[in-house]
């Protein structure tokens, strides 16, 4: 029988239902769906002052790591800036460092930074640690050229959304575990934290048609976690295992009332309460995942997304 659920936001229930939906994600899925065309950037920076560049940094074997870095072109820049690193969506499968982009742009727009977006190696190909190595990785790179790229070392704020909020998470204990760099705070959007997958939300949202739902959940993380056994993951992967949660960042978490990863990241800020941070939560009602980045235009989406860039606009003044 299928569980009781949240009811969606009307407006995107009606927007839901023109969207092609799946159950569950299989190799030959996950392949058609790389296929699909990257999110166009130059049609998003075609009325925006911005200056882009392109970079490789060394990832711990060696391999190289892309990052796109986005910066207010000079005419637009006063002083130093505040800077978002990026990790993008895709249940770590999935995606590149363009997906998602329009939400760190907003946050050029209305508050001067400098977006950086990190093209981590995906799973199944890598796994382990090895995605939230890579963003790491950037991470240093970033804080170490931070003078160059007109960065405020101190105002350096980690972001993403669903996977790329779960790799935030990783990076953010990386960063407090290896004493740097700082990090002014950690913006986790619906974020992908616990690959037990086994809550309350994760059991409502499986068995049916979905954005991403509790069987594509279990693919994304058995594709990361290869071999390893449930006792070898590591904190860094799945951020949810932390027994430790003190020390972090000032932290924005949301999900939506609707969703897989609603249990997982409303306990993720319990925990952080409890070990004397802050952290902002938010619970979206009738949000199913992913909705503000789908569905920009719906009236649910452009509250949570000026939300956040309220609470950015708090903690950089």
């Amino acid at each position: 029988m299928t569980m009781a659920r949240p009811s969606l936001d009307p407006e995107l229930r009606e927007l839901l239902a023109d969207m092609p939906l799946m159950s569950e994600l299989t190799p030959e899925v996950l392949a058609q769906l790389r296929q699909l065309p990257s999110t166009p950037l130059d049609s998003l920076l075609a009325h925006r002052q911005v200056d882009r560049r392109e970079v490789t940094v060394p990832a711990k074997d060696g391999d190289p790591i892309p990052l796109s870095v986005l910066s207010p072109s000079p005419a637009a820049r006063r002083t130093t800036a505040p800077c978002v690193y990026w990790m993008h969506g895709g249940g770590m499968v999935m995606g590149d460092r363009f997906s998602q982009i329009d939400i760190p742009l907003e946050w050029l727009d209305r508050l001067g930074a400098v977006v950086v977006s990190v093209d981590y190696r995906l799973a199944p190909e890598a796994t382990g640690t090895v995605p939230v190595d890579d963003c790491y990785q950037g991470l240093l790179w970033v804080a170490e050229h931070a003078a160059e790229l007109g960065i405020d070392p101190a105002r350096i704020i980690v972001a993403g959304v669903s996977a790329g909020g779960g790799l935030a998470a990783g990076v953010s204990l990386l960063a407090r575990d290896l004493g740097g760099p700082a990090i002014a705070a950690q913006m986790l959007i619906c974020p992908m934290l616990d690959h037990r997958n086994a809550s309350t939300s994760s059991r409502q949202y499986s068995g049916t048609p979905g954005v991403w739902t509790s069987e594509m959940n279990a693919f994304g993380w058995r594709s990361l976690i290869g071999d390893l056994t449930d006792a070898e993951v590591s904190p860094y992967m799945s951020p949810a295992l932390a027994q430790d949660l003190s020390n972090l960042p000032s932290t924005y978490i949301d999900t939506g009332s609707a969703e897989v990863f609603r249990d997982e990241d409303t306990d993720y800020a319990t925990r952080i309460w409890a070990a004397g941070g802050q952290a902002e939560l938010h619970v979206w009602a009738g949000g199913f995942h992913g909705f503000d980045a789908l569905c920009p235009q719906a009236r649910i989406s452009t509250t949570a997304r000026r939300t956040r860039t309220d609470w950015l606009t708090r903690l950089l003044r």
